[in-house]
C-alpha cells in the first residue's frame, strides 16, 4: 500500500508512525511545507518565557532523539519531503501535485490512501501595519524563536491581542521576563469561550497582581512603526499603547483550502467534514487534526475545536482504520477539554459553559463550589473554585469549570471522564476515588460538588449565585443579606452593601423575630456551607423567601464586573 500524508506536525506524523507499526511494508511519504517536523507547539509559551531554554527540546522524543527527517526515515520508515508544498489533490487520478521550495521543481505523487493533516492557521484580522517587524502570530517555532530573540535584545513593552488561553499563557511569559504587558480583549472578560463570568474572577485577579494592563471591551485598529519598519505603537479604538512587540492571538481557522479545491465536503465551520473513521467524502482520503471538524459529545453537533491532543488521537484512529483494524478505528468526538497555567493558578474546563448550554436549549442549572483540594490541616491544601452545569431531566453533567491553586488537573480529568461516559450526578456522588489526606479531603471536591448539585436539583437547597444577587441589588430589589460568619470574620472582611446584617449562625435562632418574612433573605458565609445551614434553618422556621449565596464570600470577588448570563 502506498500512503501519502500532507502535514508533518501532529496528526500526520502520528498516523505515519502508527501505520508503520501496524504494516511495516507500507510505503509512507510525508509532505511538510515547513522545515521542522512533529514539534510540540503547545510548549511555545514555555519556550518564550525561558522555562525551556533550547527550542530543539520541543522537537525531541522522550529518549532525547530529534524528530527530524532522518529520524522518521530511520526509525519510522517514512520518506519525508519537507520544505515541500502540496498544491493540488486530484482524487480521480489519486495524485497530489507538489512544489519543492528548495529546487523550485513540481511533480506528481500517486497514492492508494491519502491523509490530509494540514492543520490550522492563526486568524489574522485585516489591520493596517500587521506586517511590521515585531507583530507576531505564534503558529510555528520560527516565529517563537524570532520573538524570543527580540525579547533577549531588550524589548520592554508588549501587547497581546486576544484574552483566550494562548493570550493568558503568553501574558505569563512576558511578565516572567519583566515586560510591560497589555492584553486587549474585545469581550468584557478574559477566557470568555471557556469560562462563565463568575469563574474568570480569580484569573483576572492574578493578571492584576502581575500588573497586566487589561483593555476589555476594546479592539485594535492599527499598528504604527518607525522608518525601519519596526513596531512602535498599537492603536486602539480609543487611545494607543507604546510597544515593540504585539502578539495576535484571536483564534485559529482550519487550513482546508486544499481539500475544498479537491471537491471534498466542507462543514459550516469551514473545516473538513469527516465521519467517525475520519474519512472525508472520498473514502480513500482521510483527514485529521486542526483542519477537520468533530462532533461535540454533549450536543452531537459539529464543532471546530482545534487541540493538539485531539490531533494525535486522530492520527491513531486514521492509521487503525486505514490498515483494516476495527478496534480503535472510531473517533467519538470531543468535549473541548482544556487546561492552562498562569503562575500558580490552573484553569480547566470541559463540555459546555452555562451560556452555551442555555443557548443550545438545555433546561439546565449550575452550582458554584469553592473548596480546598486537601483537608485544612494539610499545609499544602489549596483552593479550587468549581462550577458544574447539569441537565435537569437527565441529571447528567453538561459542563465543568475549575480555577485554583489546588490540583485542578485531577478533578478535571475525573469530570471529563464522567461526561464521556454520560455519568449522572447520582453516580458522581458515589465514585470510589482514592483518599488519603495528602491527596484529597475525605469527600473529594468532585463528590462534594456533585452532592451540592443534587441538593439543588432535588429541591433540598435554595441558592442564588453571585450573578443573580448582584442583578437583584442593581435592580433595587428590597432584600436582606445576612452574614452568618463570626463577628471576628465579619470585622476582617465583609461585603460593602447597605442591605447587609451580621448575625452569626450560633445566634440566628434567637434572632428570628428581627428578620423580615415579607422579603428575600440571603444568607452567606465564607464558602457556602454555613450559609446553606442558615438557609435551611430559616426555611424550617417558615421563611419561604430564604436563600443562601452560592460560593459565599469567596466567589463574590469583583461582583461589579458581572452581569446576568
Amino acid at each position: 500500500m502506498n500512503v501519502l500524508i500532507i502535514g508533518g506536525v501532529a496528526c500526520g506524523p502520528k498516523a505515519a508512525a502508527r501505520i508503520h507499526r501496524l504494516q511495516p511494508d507500507t510505503r509512507i511519504t510525508l509532505i511538510e511545507k515547513g522545515e521542522l517536523l512533529s514539534y510540540a507547539g503547545c510548549g511555545i509559551p514555555y519556550y518564550i518565557s525561558g522555562q525551556i531554554r533550547d527550542i530543539k527540546e520541543l522537537m525531541k522524543t522522550n529518549a532525547g532523539i530529534l524528530r527530524d527527517s532522518h529520524y522518521f526515515q530511520n526509525f519510522k520508515g517514512v520518506t519525508v519531503r519537507n520544505l515541500t508544498v502540496a498544491t493540488r489533490i486530484d482524487p480521480q487520478r489519486k495524485e497530489v501535485e507538489i512544489f519543492d521550495i528548495g529546487t523550485m521543481d513540481r511533480e506528481r505523487l500517486s497514492y492508494d490512501k491519502l491523509v490530509i493533516a494540514t492543520g490550522g492557521q492563526p486568524i489574522q484580522p485585516d489591520i493596517p501595519g500587521r506586517d511590521l517587524k515585531g507583530v507576531y502570530t505564534l503558529h510555528n517555532l520560527t516565529n517563537a524563536k524570532k520573538l524570543r530573540e527580540q525579547m533577549q535584545q531588550g524589548a520592554k513593552r508588549a501587547v497581546i491581542i486576544g484574552g483566550g488561553a494562548i493570550g493568558i499563557e503568553i501574558a505569563e511569559a512576558f511578565t516572567h521576563n519583566d515586560l510591560e504587558t497589555h492584553l486587549v480583549e474585545a469581550k468584557d472578560q478574559v477566557m470568555a469561550k471557556a469560562l462563565d463570568r463568575e469563574m474568570c474572577a480569580m484569573v483576572t485577579e492574578y493578571l492584576n497582581i502581575d500588573e497586566v494592563n487589561l483593555h476589555l471591551n476594546s479592539r485594535v485598529v492599527g499598528f504604527e512603526g518607525d522608518e525601519e519598519g519596526h513596531l512602535r505603537r498599537v492603536l486602539l479604538e480609543e487611545g494607543s499603547i507604546e510597544a515593540e512587540i504585539a502578539i495576535i492571538a484571536i483564534g485559529t481557522r482550519p487550513n482546508a483550502q486544499l481539500a475544498a479545491e479537491a471537491g471534498l465536503a466542507i462543514g459550516a465551520s469551514g473545516a473538513i467534514q469527516v465521519n467517525e473513521h475520519l474519512q472525508t467524502s472520498d473514502p480513500d482520503i482521510y483527514a485529521g487534526g486542526d483542519c477537520v471538524e468533530n462532533l461535540h459529545r454533549i450536543t452531537g453537533k459539529p464543532v471546530y475545536i482545534p487541540m493538539g491532543d485531539t490531533a494525535n488521537k486522530h492520527g491513531r484512529v486514521i492509521a487503525n482504520h486505514l490498515c483494516g483494524y476495527a478496534q480503535g478505528s472510531r473517533f467519538p468526538g470531543v468535549l473541548g477539554t482544556g487546561i492552562y497555567k498562569y503562575g500558580d493558578l490552573s484553569i480547566g474546563h470541559s463540555g459546555l459553559t452555562e451560556r452555551q448550554a442555555r443557548a443550545d436549549g438545555y433546561a439546565c442549572d449550575a452550582i458554584l463550589y469553592p473548596g480546598l483540594d486537601k483537608p485544612e490541616f494539610c499545609a499544602t491544601a489549596r483552593r479550587i473554585d468549581m462550577k458544574l452545569i447539569f441537565e435537569q431531566s437527565s441529571r447528567r453533567l453538561l459542563g465543568v469549570q475549575l480555577v485554583g491553586e489546588g490540583d485542578v488537573s485531577k478533578r478535571l480529568d475525573v469530570l471529563a471522564t464522567a461526561m464521556s461516559l454520560d455519568a449522572t450526578l447520582d453516580q458522581l456522588s458515589n465514585l470510589d476515588l482514592g483518599y488519603a489526606p495528602p491527596y484529597s479531603p475525605a469527600l473529594d471536591n468532585v463528590i462534594s460538588a456533585a452532592n451540592i448539585s443534587l441538593n439543588k436539583l432535588d429541591g433540598i437547597s435554595h441558592a442564588v449565585s453571585p450573578v443573580q444577587l448582584w442583578k437583584s441589588i442593581q435592580a433595587g430589589e428590597d432584600l436582606l443579606v445576612v452574614d452568618v460568619r463570626t463577628q471576628r470574620e465579619f470585622a476582617a472582611e465583609r461585603m460593602d452593601l447597605p442591605q447587609l446584617r451580621s448575625i452569626p449562625l450560633s445566634r440566628l435562632l434567637g434572632a428570628l423575630e428581627s428578620i423580615p418574612r415579607d422579603k428575600p433573605v440571603i444568607t452567606l458565609c465564607k464558602v457556602g456551607l454555613r450559609g446553606y445551614e442558615a438557609c435551611q434553618l430559616l426555611r424550617g422556621k417558615g421563611f419561604a423567601n430564604a436563600f443562601y449565596l452560592e460560593g459565599g464570600l469567596a466567589m463574590w470577588s469583583h461582583p461589579k464586573t458581572r452581569e446576568p448570563l
